[in-house]
């Protein structure tokens, strides 16, 4: 598993955490002040990258987290099967299976370039080149 660990206070919308072990993007961050004797909090919201599940965590804004390390990367799409796209990586020349995401039905093709990511064991296609 490819983490790494930050505090709460140093993430922002639109960045990465791992919410019951699964990697997700944050949606919403609100901070509270602190109180006459206690300390300040931190509500984030966050949605799934891979399951579109939302989680939401309640913690105070000095608390550790782990975030997931991402690694995007560019594969060519060798064919499609069904809801599956085959594609081969263009740095280490790998095959891969992937499912067709939905939103990018229409756009995928044989052929073409696409970006996907690789984060704690899970592979995704975000959009085509």
């Amino acid at each position: 598993m490819s983490t790494k660990v930050v505090e709460i206070k140093t993430l922002k919308v639109g960045k990465y955490i791992v919410l019951g072990g699964k990697a997700s993007k944050i949606t919403s961050l609100t901070t509270s002040s602190p109180g006459k004797h206690g300390a300040a909090k931190a509500r984030l919201e966050a949605v799934g990258i891979f399951d579109n599940q939302k989680r939401s965590i309640v913690k105070p804004v000095d608390t550790k987290v782990d975030i997931p390390i991402i690694d995007k990367r560019v594969g060519q799409v060798l064919s499609i099967q069904g809801n599956n796209v085959q594609l081969m990586d263009m740095e280490n020349y790998d095959t891969l299976d992937l499912p067709m995401p939905e939103e990018l039905k229409d756009q995928i093709t044989e052929g073409i370039e696409v970006d996907y990511i690789v984060a704690l064991g899970n592979m995704k296609i975000m959009r085509t080149k």
